[in-house]
Order: structure tokens, then C-alpha cells, then sequence
């Protein structure tokens, strides 16, 4: 975001933003459906997958566990469109709690909030409380930092996302898509 689109915009602490209408849309959209199907009564109806090789069971729109801790297995049974986005946001509530008890004293975008939080959604509390994550950088107030330590967060189940050859149908591009999609925004914000 330049001087001129940034005019009349200053960073928020953390504690006062919440994940935007468009930010959560933007995240099911990246975490996509999985699997449907459509049962007699014309309901779509999720299924349980492995969205890539080497990860966790997933349903809906990228819910690897449900509200009360129980992880998904691939057995459990299709849910609804409407309990999937019911799942989601429940679960991103939960999530956004931690990431703002994780920046004290920090200041953001609302987009920025977004995007970080997006990252936590995709990566865990636990990677982004780890020493390379950007976290590291916005706690320092380093946001170029930050942005740049997006970039890091490039592998899944032991590959490196951003090399082509990991790109196949069980591959995982889309993490380092992302990724470059998260960092072009950041950048964009400074």
C-alpha cells in the first residue's frame, strides 16, 4: 500500500481488530471445499480427506478438528455446507484469540491482521509462535521483516513447496502460492 492509498489508515493494536467479512471469505476460498457430494435431499455434503500427502485428515473448509478438540478421521461422516462454514468460523474464533494474546503491543493493518491470521490458519499457533515465523519480526515492530519471513514458510510434509517438482496432483504448490500471494500483500502495506 503506497503513501497515497495509506493516507487516512494507521495500524490498530491487535487487540482491537477481528478478522474482516472479506478476510474469512479469502480464507475458505484458499482452503477450498474438498470433497462433496449431493445426498438425496439435494444437500451438498462434505467429506473428510488427506488435502495433500503427508497431512492431516480435513473437512469442510480446511477443519482439522471440531469445536470440542476431536481431531477429523477419514471415517467420520459428510457434513453440510452450512455446518462446514459453522465449523470454520468457530474454529477461527478460537484461533483469532490466541493470535492476538501472541502479539501484545503490536500494531496492524486490517489486512495485515488478516493475512497473519490466515497464515496461523494454514500453519498452526505452534509454527507461529516459532522463532523464524513473522511474528518474530512484528514484535520487534520490524514489519518489512515480517514480510519477508513469510517467504520462509515454504514447505509441507518435508518438500519445499516452491520448487515445480512438487507441484503434481498430491503436490503442494498451493502453499507456496500462499505464501507469495501473503507476501505480495504485506509488501503492498509497507
Amino acid at each position: 500500500m503506497n503513501a497515497t492509498l495509506r493516507k487516512g489508515l494507521a495500524r490498530v493494536a491487535v487487540a482491537c481488530l477481528t478478522m474482516s467479512a472479506a478476510g474469512f471469505a479469502a480464507w475458505q476460498k484458499s482452503e477450498g471445499d474438498g470433497p462433496t457430494s449431493v445426498r438425496a435431499d439435494g444437500a451438498v455434503v462434505h467429506h473428510a480427506y488427506i488435502p495433500t500427502a503427508g497431512d492431516v485428515p480435513t473437512i469442510g473448509n480446511g477443519s482439522t478438528r471440531y469445536e470440542d478438540g476431536t481431531a477429523v478421521r477419514l471415517t467420520d461422516p459428510p457434513i453440510t455446507r452450512q455446518r462446514a462454514e459453522q465449523l470454520a468460523r468457530n474454529l477461527h474464533s478460537e484461533e483469532e484469540d490466541r493470535f492476538k494474546a501472541s502479539l501484545p503491543g503490536v500494531m496492524l493493518y486490517p489486512g495485515e491482521f488478516d493475512f497473519y491470521l490466515d497464515f496461523v490458519g494454514q500453519f498452526g499457533s505452534g509454527n507461529w509462535r516459532k522463532p523464524k515465523s513473522p511474528r518474530t519480526w512484528l514484535l520487534r515492530g520490524d514489519y518489512a521483516g515480517a514480510c519477508e519471513a513469510l517467504l520462509l514458510w515454504r514447505f509441507q510434509a518435508g518438500r519445499d513447496c516452491a520448487l515445480p517438482q512438487n507441484w503434481g496432483p498430491k503436490g503442494c504448490k498451493g502453499v507456496w502460492t500462499r505464501q507469495q500471494e501473503r507476501h505480495a500483500k504485506c509488501v503492498a502495506m509497507l
